[in-house]
């Protein structure tokens, strides 16, 4: 059954777009996805295509440990100080959808710290296809999912996958050898999705991530394109 979209928030500013200074606060982008689906490559690939022209910097989200963060700081995809760990002691989903205030104070401090920034990247902790950011923490969210998980992950649908923003499907190079089919895939995502974009990946090369960075540079230049509001007060 086809689900509605509410696409409203496609292009707008959010209400706390400034910072306490008056300007403009980064766009934040969120990317949630089962375990194992890609996040932090994908997060890792973003940081290479977009660090020569944009100033961004990235929020990871653990359990227990910092595994993601460690696995950016070791590829050095930036510079140590525009990465930051959260470790969430519970549920990802704690984290980024109810109680956001950890992952809130990782990115204030990160602004200011290495600010202005043009981007900041948000990771959650493995999750399942219930998984979803609040409007509160982020501007827009990714959804990362893989053929390996089985072709029909986009009909079984969830929150994640018919409601981000951007639908991933990630490592398609894999598909031939798990038996994955790429056009039922497209279908069924389409099927589910209506009009909300999907794309498909593979990071085995430099350029696979191509169709997610052009996404993120669209909704950076409507972040921007748009006047903020005055804050209020």
């Amino acid at each position: 059954m086809h689900l509605d979209h509410d696409h409203s928030h496609h292009g707008a500013v959010s209400a706390d777009a400034h910072r306490p200074d008056g300007t403009r606060r980064a766009l934040r982008i969120g990317l949630g996805g089962p375990v194992g689906s890609g996040k932090t490559a994908t997060v890792a690939a973003l940081c290479r295509q977009l660090r020569d022209t944009l100033s961004l910097a990235v929020v990871t989200n653990d359990i227990y440990t910092r595994e993601d963060a460690e696995f950016l700081l070791r590829e050095a995809v930036l510079p140590p100080e525009r990465i930051r760990a959260v470790e969430t002691g519970a549920c990802p989903h704690t984290a980024i959808r109810d109680d956001i205030s950890a992952n809130l104070e990782a990115v204030e401090e990160l602004e200011d710290a290495v600010g202005p920034l043009d981007l900041i990247l948000v990771e959650s902790g493995g999750d399942n296809l219930t998984a979803t950011f609040s409007r509160g923490l982020v501007d827009a969210q990714v959804f990362v999912i893989d053929v390996a998980g089985g072709d029909d992950i986009p009909r079984k649908g969830g929150p994640g996958v018919t409601t981000a923003d951007l639908l991933v499907v990630n490592k398609t190079d894999l598909a031939p050898h798990v038996g994955s089919d790429l056009d039922r895939m497209a279908r069924d995502a389409a099927a589910q999705r209506g009009d909300l974009p999907v794309a498909f990946t593979s990071l085995r090369s430099a350029a696979g991530v191509g169709p997610v960075a052009d996404w993120v540079r669209a909704r950076l230049a409507e972040w921007t394109a748009v006047p903020a509001p005055a804050p209020a007060g």
